[in-house]
């Protein structure tokens, strides 16, 4: 039998990372797919080869030890260069790949995501896939923890060097309202008369849209903050307000659309933008590849019917 105590896992250090960033080895184990005890002895084994406490367990959250503060900037160093062995291996035989961790935005998972996965499916017959679907900031910061490979989502922000960004396609912000509630009126002053359903600030296209109505200098009634494209558009079906919303959250709740109305902004437009990003050079061709799959399902599955049934998103709801 080898003799392994004393020595530094590469396993070890990738659960020392993730504990170091989530703060909780509770959290660090869901993360890393292994159970809380599994997690706490791996980082007994290291601390105990490497003779030095890395973390004050009686913390909380967790903190790092001046020791644990050092070494993560090599153990980062460690998990960089091993993923990029993994990729040069893979290079050459993609078809080969074990795993592909997928992040893709929540408006997706109806029709989009499944036609990809199958492609991706007949095309990578080795490939184990792993899907998380959630709001676009919690992806980008999945992909920062390298708890996935690829992502799919609007962008959040400044795009990080160590990335490779792929654009997919621009949709502009909407106003959702109930059924024939603007018709022959002035719809701002319409719009005025009923509460704002908005959606919640603590998600990034809720900071969007707050911080575009602030430019404007509206100041408008939006006693209703809400997390769920479906409790939004219940309450505008319902004739409780209106909203803001893109095409896609429009379609996500399509139980309701025959009960609301969509129309152009009735003031100064704005768009979002989604992307594929991937860590670069990591997996060859394969991200620019997704890109274009995912360009053809979006013309075919959103742009081409959303813009049959509202003409006046020509040129505004596009593939890029």
């Amino acid at each position: 039998m080898v003799e392994t105590a004393g020595k530094i896992s590469l396993w070890g250090v990738e659960v020392f990372v993730a504990t170091a960033e989530e703060r909780s080895i509770s959290v660090a184990a869901r993360r890393l797919g292994a159970s809380p005890s599994s997690v706490s002895q791996q980082l007994t084994n290291l601390e105990t080869a490497l003779g030095s406490a890395l973390l004050d367990r009686s913390a909380r959250p967790l903190t790092l030890t001046p020791a644990g503060g050092l070494f993560l900037k090599r153990a980062q160093a460690i998990l960089n260069e091993a993923e990029q062995a993994r990729a040069e291996l893979a290079l050459g035989a993609l078809s080969q790949m074990s795993r592909l961790r997928l992040g893709m935005i929540e408006d997706f998972d109806a029709d989009v995501t499944p036609r990809l996965l199958t492609q991706l499916s007949g095309q990578l017959s080795q490939t184990r896939f792993l899907l998380e679907t959630g709001a676009s900031h919690r992806l980008h910061d999945q992909l920062d923890a390298r708890a996935l490979d690829v992502v799919i989502a609007a962008e959040t922000g400044t795009v990080p060097t160590w990335t490779e960004t792929h654009a997919l396609m621009e949709e502009p912000f909407v106003v959702a309202v109930p059924k024939g509630l603007t018709q022959g009126g002035e719809p701002l002053e319409v719009l005025r008369a009923l509460p704002l359903v908005q959606y919640t600030a603590r998600h990034h296209m809720g900071q969007v849209i707050s911080q575009h109505l602030a430019r404007q200098n509206l100041r408008l009634d939006n006693r209703y903050e809400l997390d769920s494209y479906h409790a939004i558009m219940a309450m505008v079906a319902a004739g409780e307000g209106w909203t803001i919303i893109t095409p896609l959250g429009f379609l996500r709740a399509q139980r309701f659309r025959d009960a609301a109305d969509l129309i152009p902004l009735p003031f100064a437009p704005f768009h979002r933008r989604i992307n594929l990003t991937a860590r670069a050079e990591l997996l060859g061709g394969l991200p620019k590849d997704m890109a274009e799959q995912m360009k053809q399902l979006l013309d075919e599955l959103i742009v081409e019917p959303v813009v049959a049934e509202y003409p006046w998103l020509q040129g505004l709801l596009r593939v890029l």
